[in-house]
């Protein structure tokens, strides 16, 4: 009886522990649920600390490595640049972080520590006697680059409040200098119209007809259903997200404070964004996998460049909420960052899916990659915005995939 007694206790007490187990495990999954901000912030410092603790102690030309595309058209030239590069696509990914006052101890301790490093290192690459001196007259990808740099002192006004005064016209001739280039006629022109929606911005002299151009040939591009082409021909690639819907959302903003000359357009702008996030959400995968096509394809999460911007910017339509696109992006992000050759040596490989070189162009370096920062954008949202807080939701294409009743999509005349 004593023996029976002791293995009901025995079985019970196994079966307690066993109860305690599985009642953490699912308490664990619940809570990683509700942490995806913490899983961005902690990607993103991983792909940005060897770049901004660098350039903070004068060693990102020592640090960084040299590669460039197996299909390089110049090498030197493209090492050369590559600095600014890395400098402009890193800054006007996490400029809304920084801008922003929110978030738990670990995170603004996080912050400091980044306001810290991106100053010195603005100060650092605008010095000529610095090693990481950055000179903006190289070449006329400097002026693509160039616009980069602009579009996050855009986004994060602090960041050019926090540089004196000495520093803020260094800043403002560099950018000035890169009107030396004649921009490439396809969506380099949008390049150009953005540092003088910078100059405007910040109340510098501004050339109206640069932004003008842009402006008009970009709607002599648009082809349809939100989408504009990308020159003279139209290419099924990211193009419109890497670069065309983010910057005439952003040129709108500042170029509608200083003239009413555009409201028309700028209406049907902002209903192509509107469009363009609806088709950018449906394209992600229930795993976070997206097609593959076109050209700088290595950029990777910045594929999805506008639809974050558009989480930023509290402009997503009513047909996205605001939890079903941050569970997609989430997902976008770890898939194309759980591969253990995306980084070597703490720096980003070019690729997709991990290290694949065949996947680059020509003009791919080191610092080309670091467009997919603009995947982390929604960080500049406080942790209290519903894009955050909102339980977790299934994206459209989960909802499709699982076999759920979904409203079809249909095309939209927005010229």
């Amino acid at each position: 009886m004593k023996i029976s007694i002791i293995k009901i206790s025995i079985c019970f007490f196994i079966l307690l522990i066993c109860s305690n187990a599985i009642a953490q495990k699912k308490s664990s999954k619940k809570v990683a649920a509700l942490s995806d901000r913490q899983f961005w912030l902690q990607q993103m410092d991983k792909m940005v600390r060897p770049v901004l603790s660098s350039l903070a102690t004068d060693s990102l030309k020592i640090n960084m490595p040299q590669v460039t595309s197996i299909y390089v058209d110049n090498k030197e030239q493209r090492i050369k640049v590559q600095y600014v590069e890395v400098l402009g696509r890193v800054l006007s990914g996490i400029a809304p972080w920084l801008q922003l006052e929110d978030g738990d101890l670990a995170e603004v301790a996080l912050r400091k520590q980044y306001r810290e490093w991106v100053i010195k290192g603005l100060k650092n690459s605008l010095d000529s006697n610095a090693k990481d001196f950055m000179n903006y007259d190289i070449g006329g990808q400097q002026l693509v680059d160039a616009s980069f740099v602009a579009l996050a002192f855009i986004r994060a006004p602090w960041l050019w409040e926090h540089l004196d005064k000495k520093n803020q016209d260094l800043m403002m001739k560099s950018i000035v200098m890169t009107r030396k280039f004649k921009p490439v006629f396809s969506n380099w022109l949008l390049f150009s119209a953005m540092n003088e929606a910078f100059l405007a911005k910040f109340g510098y002299s501004w050339d109206p007809m640069r932004v003008d151009y842009a402006l008009q040939q970009m709607e002599q591009w648009y082809v349809g259903d939100g989408m504009y082409k990308d020159g003279n021909t139209y290419a099924f690639d990211y193009y419109n997200s890497y670069v065309i819907h983010p910057y005439l959302a952003t040129i709108s903003n500042i170029i509608g404070k200083k003239t009413k000359d555009y409201n028309a357009m700028f209406d049907k702008i902002k209903k192509r964004n509107e469009r363009f996030a609806i088709i950018q959400e449906r394209l992600i995968n229930v795993d976070g996998t997206y097609p593959a096509t076109g050209r700088s394809i290595i950029y990777r999460g910045a594929a999805f460049h506008h639809l974050a911007d558009m989480a930023f910017r509290k402009a997503l339509p009513k047909q996205l909420s605001p939890e079903q696109v941050r569970c997609a992006l989430t997902a976008v992000i770890r898939k194309t960052l759980e591969s253990s050759t995306t980084y070597k040596n703490g720096w980003l490989t070019i690729g997709l899916y991990g290290h694949q070189p065949e996947l680059a162009d020509f003009y791919n370096n080191q610092g080309s990659p670091y467009l997919c920062t603009s995947i982390f954008l929604p960080l500049g949202l406080p942790s209290t915005d519903p894009f955050w807080s909102n339980p977790a939701a299934k994206w459209s294409a989960q909802k499709i995939w699982s076999g759920e009743n979904f409203a079809n999509d249909h095309s939209l005349d927005l010229r």
